[in-house]
């Protein structure tokens, strides 16, 4: 890693080709990729992401942003992590014919991620894809595990993950969620199951019986986004939310992921959600 690390670089990123563990479906069109790459995955914390490519390959050139899922350890040791994704491009395509053994280009930890979570009732909602950066936060809000150079004196005393998708065949990955302590409730749009309707009503319907929590973290779909964040307005509730801006970068040199923010003289200005973010304070955002 050079000791001169390129503009808005997180200081800990390093770029390496890394080696391919095993590769999952979780879902329809849904995958989970693990790799083997201690340097990294002993450095980065829930809501961070890093970029992806295939060593040696021009089309396509650019690398693609992808979320930590969660690390995975091996005799009590940190050495490599999960992220997961959707078939939609070309790289994603090619990224599903990846077998174990196969060296992948990234570099990261790269972003903000997400506020430590202290005290207090946490809920975080999901929408799509939206899920995969939840696995780490709710471990590390249930004391399940402790991430490097993160501190929380005092852990939530209740983790929720409301959780939406199409249909329960687009549901990923819910076996990973059964942690202790974490309550999961779930939101089918066409009602196969779960709660039948939009996962933004088991928010309205936690504030209605007055057990509204007391800070909600939400990544996915950026209307939903935008409604998780109205509700919290409302109802005064800290909300954050992970964007997932296409990026060409990954590391704030291009512009090309900017976003709105507020400011604290209530004017707006553009931020990179790939170095300011890609987690946001939901009161700061105009989506």
């Amino acid at each position: 890693m050079s000791d001169h690390p390129l503009p808005g670089l997180v200081t800990t990123s390093q770029q390496q080709q890394v080696t391919v563990v095993e590769q999952e479906q979780l879902a329809k069109d849904t995958y989970r990729i693990r790799l083997y790459c201690p340097e990294i995955a002993r450095q980065i914390v829930p809501g961070q992401f890093f970029m992806v490519r295939v060593p040696g390959c021009s089309d396509p050139l650019l690398g693609r942003p992808f979320a930590l899922f969660d690390v995975y350890e091996e005799n009590g040791e940190v050495v490599g992590l999960d992220f997961g994704y959707v078939i939609v491009g070309k790289l994603t395509n090619i990224m599903a014919t990846w077998q174990p053994g196969q060296q992948v280009e990234i570099w990261g930890p790269l972003g903000n991620g997400f506020p430590e979570p202290t005290g207090g009732s946490l809920m975080m909602i999901a929408g799509g894809i939206g899920q995969t950066p939840f696995l780490a936060v709710a471990r590390e809000a249930l004391g399940l595990f402790q991430y490097p150079n993160r501190q929380t004196d005092t852990l939530p005393d209740k983790v929720t993950l409301c959780y939406g998708a199409r249909s329960k065949d687009y549901l990923a990955g819910l076996n990973m969620f059964e942690q202790p302590g974490l309550d999961v409730q779930i939101s089918t749009d066409d009602g196969s199951m779960g709660h039948h309707g939009l996962v933004t009503d088991l928010l309205k319907r936690a504030i209605d019986e007055g057990n509204a929590p007391d800070r909600v973290y939400t990544c996915g779909p950026v209307p939903m986004m935008q409604a998780v964040r109205d509700i919290c307005l409302e109802a005064n509730i800290p909300s954050w939310l992970s964007l997932e801006t296409p990026m060409a970068c990954g590391f704030g040199a291009c512009f090309s992921c900017v976003t709105r923010v507020r400011q604290p003289d209530g004017e707006w200005d553009y931020r990179r959600t790939c170095v300011e973010g890609p987690v946001f304070p939901g009161a700061e955002l105009e989506l």
